[in-house]
């Protein structure tokens, strides 16, 4: 094994980051630049790997490697490791690839022992100190390494500062901290049935053990899920020579960033306590100062930390975060890290920092996470509330933003409850198209069952609606209009509050605030704009939608779902009329009186758009749908149809599928009843050409054929469309430019695009089904299994949120391919979720699509994102 595997500080350099972490590769550079950092080397990313692969046991040889540099240490600091006269000691600390703050372990003051710790205090004549050091030892490698909880030790220290009266640690003399040393001794033999390790190297071993561990202790999965950082790239463990700012009055230490991580604000923004260590600072136990404050107790070190932050913000020319200690007024430093920012911050920063002349324009929008922007364009909570809110159950965050409102079970209950002036939380099991009206109205939306690709979660996302969906947690009984979480009940009626964000549901009602897009934000938006060559499109299907999306930036529709327009109280009858008919005569009758409310939707989208590209998709879920399922509701529609219930229940028994998803939809609705995209062509073709005669605008619809698999099936749709356009401009003696187009989303037309495409002047990728299909996963119930396919790694990430490049993604390529041999100037696009997805987005960069389209509230994100791709793929 001639491989390495531990680096000194003096051997890296800020390059290194994915071998020695970020805090080792940081380390190392601030080395190379010559600043104040004790000596230190790093076991590498690949050890841990190396760990995992060798069942959890550290290889012998990179045990050796340890131990050499430990040595080499001992030489650089003039100390020796374990050594009673003269004791070394070491902090031990985790360092993965990207920055996860307080998510892995850290131990400090290793190397202490009952003999280390009288050396220390005779060496430095500072008795309390060494004890005090001893004590935060046991409980750190206690709670790290033996795994005891902390609380065990925090009872034993509270019960010796009650006994003495004493209030803060600071307090403790040398015989109380001996007192606790030998209680949290017997706590460690009663839990461990082990005394506490006395041996230093086997301390160092155990504790490089645990950090190695902790890359997979569930706040770290959890963190990483959350962030994308992938699972395989492990932590280096970063073994550095204690500094100590717990010595008395000239010592101290603290944590401050080069800009406020809050507003971006270009001013150092942190805070310090003397004498104490680093963990007081992090866990609240002592209230910190401010870091102005510093320069009161020693203002020659405050300025030397001022010089110093602005050369390493100029030297990585980034926000830094920086972690210091003062040992007897000499200043060390101990980590610096690109700091971790809100969005408000991200955008302030980066627009700043290219006014100061650091950065350019295009480093300015790799600054900012795409993603972030979702922090800006929804309602939050507002901190302090959120902060004291019961949290009473976890789901996944479907769509981001902030809701509170009451309980409501039913779509009907949530818009009468709106009409009287209250806000409302639609509950549900799992919601479907005929729970549109209650969405729409709602505050926000909770489901039990569903995915993040689930009916809620999509057509929330849409709406720009805070929804929290698949929240197993909660058991709805509608019948009794509740819900049960543990031994909680929620009535309907009851205040509940749902942050979108974390997927988190909270008791009661919390304040919320609403966005407030700064000048910034547009100024970083026009840098993306003009960099990326991706247009942005948006998915609306209502002139709302469609106003929302165009404030955001969106440069055209490409995706207006028309089954949306079906489900309003004034509709659904004449959908049900039309859907129950026996005949084509009786479907046409209840088609006729669908078709003004059509036309009028269609009107009311082109103006919202002006002349922006619209493409309109036509009818595509099942009939089925559209009817009841419950036996009241069918028997009050029969009442309402005026058909015998028997025979209603029969319709409704023969529209079921057993898979409806695979079923009777999109394109076979129109081969079996043509006269149902007729009436749509008609309503499109009518509003285009009032739109272009009452507002002067050119509209050029792009009217897109659903679930197309064979070219036959479209080129028969084609001459309906092209008929009837024709017939309702020969009407109106007026003619509009319009294309015809399918989506992509069954596999068989992706490798068919060609023959597709000589019927077709533009392909729009619906990813959503193309996923559902490639995999055979049905999108809504694929959610009961996808976590053990990513905690299994076999998905790194959830093909319904981000798109399979290797396997959804080589058919689009397939499509793209053929689609283009056979018409050079078709035009390309992506409609489904992905399409607001920012990894998805520099794919749909780099295979050459014309547009992606998302929803309304992803289009900055979506602009951002393509910007990047062009920076990325230059």
């Amino acid at each position: 094994m001639n491989k390495k595997y531990v680096y000194f500080f003096n051997e890296g350099n800020k390059e290194m980051k994915s071998l020695l972490g970020g805090k080792g590769a940081n380390l190392a550079e601030m080395v190379k630049i010559g600043l104040p950092v004790p000596p230190g080397f790093t076991v590498t990313t690949e050890a841990c790997n190396r760990y995992y692969e060798d069942q959890k046991q550290i290889h012998a040889l990179i045990v050796e490697e340890i131990f050499q540099s430990l040595e080499e240490l001992e030489k650089r600091t003039g100390k020796k490791f374990g050594n009673p006269q003269n004791p070394l000691l070491v902090s031990v600390r985790s360092g993965s690839v990207f920055s996860m703050p307080g998510m892995m372990d850290t131990i400090l003051n290793l190397g202490l022992n009952d003999e280390t710790v009288v050396g220390m205090a005779l060496a430095t004549g500072n008795e309390r100190f060494a004890f005090d050091s001893y004590r935060r030892f046991i409980q750190m490698f206690g709670d790290v390494v033996l795994q005891i909880p902390k609380f065990k030790f925090e009872h034993i220290l509270d019960r010796e500062k009650e006994e003495n009266r004493i209030v803060l640690d600071t307090e403790l003399t040398a015989v109380h901290l001996k007192n606790i040393i030998q209680a949290y001794k017997q706590l460690v033999q009663k839990e461990t049935r082990k005394g506490f390790p006395q041996e230093p190297k086997e301390q160092l071993l155990m504790a490089v053990n645990a950090v190695f561990d902790s890359w997979n202790n569930p706040r770290a999965v959890v963190y990483r899920d959350l962030h994308d950082i992938p699972g395989h790239l492990g932590t280096a463990v970063n073994i550095q020579s204690m500094v100590f700012g717990n010595m008395g009055d000239t010592s101290g230490t603290g944590v401050a960033f080069t800009r406020n991580p809050s507003t971006g604000e270009k001013k150092i923004f942190g805070e310090f306590l003397m004498n104490a260590q680093g963990e007081d600072v992090v866990a609240g136990i002592r209230t910190p100062q401010s870091i102005e404050q510093l320069k009161d107790y020693m203002p020659e070190v405050y300025d030397q930390f001022i010089t110093l932050a602005n050369l390493l913000e100029n030297h990585y020319k980034d926000m830094q975060d920086i972690e210091f200690t003062i040992e007897n007024g000499k200043l060390y430093l101990l980590q610096t890290r690109n700091g971790k920012r809100t969005a408000t911050a991200a955008i302030n920063a980066a627009v700043d920092m290219v006014d100061e002349g650091i950065i350019d324009k295009e480093t300015a929008l790799m600054r900012v996470e795409p993603m972030q922007l979702d922090q800006l364009l929804h309602p939050t909570f507002e901190e302090k509330a959120l902060a004291e809110a019961e949290k009473i159950a976890q789901g996944l965050p479907a769509s981001p933003g902030a809701a509170t409102g009451r309980v409501y079970f039913s779509a009907q209950d949530v818009v009468a409850a709106v009409n009287e002036g209250e806000k409302a939380i639609l509950v549900r099991l799992e919601t479907s198209p005929e729970d549109i009206e209650g969405m729409v109205a709602a505050e926000g939306i909770l489901t039990a069952r569903g995915g993040m690709t689930s009916h809620a979660a999509v057509v929330a996302r849409g709406m720009g609606k805070c929804c929290v969906a698949g929240c197993g947690e909660i058991r709805i009984d509608e019948g009794n209009r509740v819900f049960k979480v543990n031994n909680l009940v929620f009535k309907e009626g009851d205040y509940i509050s749902l942050d979108g964000n974390a997927g988190a549901v909270f008791a009661g009602s919390i304040p919320t605030m609403e966005p407030e897009l700064s000048g910034k934000f547009s100024i970083l938006m026009n840098w993306a704009d003009e960099i990326r060559s991706l247009k942005i499109r948006t998915n609306a299907d209502t002139p709302r939608d469609a106003s929302v999306a165009v404030k955001f930036g969106a440069e055209g529709i490409g995706l207006c779902r028309t089954e949306h327009m079906f489900f309003e109280e004034n509709r659904i009858p004449a959908v049900r009329q039309m859907i129950v008919a026996k005949t084509k005569e009786e479907r046409m009758a209840a088609l006729n009186k669908l078709l003004p409310f059509q036309k009028e939707d269609f009107i009311g989208i082109f103006e919202a758009m002006g002349e922006r590209p619209v493409t309109i998709r036509l009818l595509d879920p099942p009939l089925h749908e559209f009817l009841p399922h419950h036996e009241e509701d069918i028997k009050a529609l029969a009442l309402q149809l005026g058909m015998e219930y028997a025979k209603l229940q029969e319709t409704v028994d023969e529209l079921k599928e057993f898979n409806p998803m695979l079923g009777h939809r999109g394109c076979r609705l129109a081969i079996t009843y043509p006269e149902i995209y007729e009436m749509q062509v008609r309503a499109i073709v009518m509003a285009a050409l009032e739109v272009k005669k009452e507002k002067a605008l050119e509209v050029k619809p792009e009217i897109m054929v659903p679930l197309i698999a064979h070219e036959k099936e479209l080129a028969i749709i084609k001459k309906l469309i092209i008929d009837t356009a024709k017939n309702v401009m020969e009407q109106y003696r007026e003619t509009i430019d319009y294309m015809i187009g399918t989506m992509i989303e069954v596999p068989r037309a992706a490798l068919t695009a060609d023959a597709i495409a000589e019927h077709a002047e533009f392909f729009s990728f619906g990813t959503n089904d193309l996923t559902q299909m490639t995999y055979a996963f049905s999108r809504d119930d694929a959610g009961k299994f996808i976590g053990e396919y990513r905690k299994k790694e076999i998905f790194e990430k959830d093909p319904f949120q981000r798109l399979d490049q290797t396997g959804v993604g080589r058919l689009m390529e397939i499509a793209i391919e053929l689609g283009r041999k056979a018409r050079s100037d078709i035009k390309l696009g992506i409609c489904g979720e992905h399409g607001g997805d920012p990894e998805s987005i520099e794919f749909c960069h780099r295979i050459g699509l014309e547009y992606v389209s998302c929803s309304p509230y992803r289009v900055p994100i979506a602009r951002l994102a393509a910007a990047r791709a062009a920076v990325i793929n230059k």
